[in-house]
């Protein structure tokens, strides 16, 4: 595995893993009173609009960020690197230090309670928005491009990236088809676990990407 491959590995666990959507997916299946409809929509929503800017950047950035030299970043993308490096680890620093904030959760639950009951256009829109990689999503169109691929494989590469970032909701999609009562019990618990412990594994997950990221970049700079 290279450095670039295992910072696009980071990038998908980071947008999997990221707290404000793990939190806003499991409120989106507990709150209403079709959680299959108010997750399945809320899902196509996220899926839809991330894979259409992969298949955007596929033929508008393709493979602009690979470098002639292996393992040799290009410049440009190696600044970008040290860059984003910092920060994400200035947001995971700042993250880290903030208090939980109890009206924030207050909000996000009241937010995604409308959600839940809202026509099927309202959901796909709050998926597309708040269930995206979001913040990720440049980097990871960076680090697919970085692996010189053509429109095709671009896109391939995309779609898996988007499957990994949504992987938990459509693990609970899943679940709630074939076992729904229990389904809907784990995910009210997970709900109070993801409240106090979805940030630390985040941010472990982040400063890993920071690391690699600024490792990369300093390693391209100076090689």
């Amino acid at each position: 595995m290279t450095s670039v491959d295992t910072e696009l590995v980071l990038v998908a666990l980071g947008a999997m893993l990221s707290p404000t959507t793990l939190f806003l997916t499991v409120l989106a299946l507990v709150l209403g009173e079709r959680p299959m409809r108010t997750g399945l929509w809320f899902y196509l929503g996220a899926l839809g609009v991330t894979i259409l800017i992969g298949v955007i950047a596929a033929f508008v950035l393709g493979n602009a960020a690979a470098s002639p030299k292996p393992n040799t970043p290009k410049t440009w993308v190696a600044i970008v690197d040290v860059i984003a490096g910092a920060l994400v680890l200035f947001f995971v620093l700042r993250l880290l230090r903030r208090p939980r904030d109890p009206k924030r959760v207050a909000s996000m639950i009241e937010q995604m309670s409308k959600v839940a009951s809202s026509p099927v256009i309202a959901i796909v829109a709050a998926g597309a928005t708040l269930a995206s990689p979001g913040a990720l999503i440049p980097l990871a169109l960076k680090d697919i491009s970085e692996t010189n691929p053509n429109a095709g494989q671009y896109i391939a590469e995309w779609v898996g990236f988007a499957l990994v970032s949504l992987l938990p909701l459509s693990v609970a999609l899943v679940m709630l088809a074939i076992a729904p009562e229990p389904t809907r019990r784990v995910l009210s618990g997970a709900r109070e676990w993801l409240e106090r412990h979805a940030r630390t594994i985040a941010s472990v997950i982040l400063i890993l990407l920071a690391a690699v990221l600024l490792r990369n970049g300093i390693a391209g700079l100076t090689g």
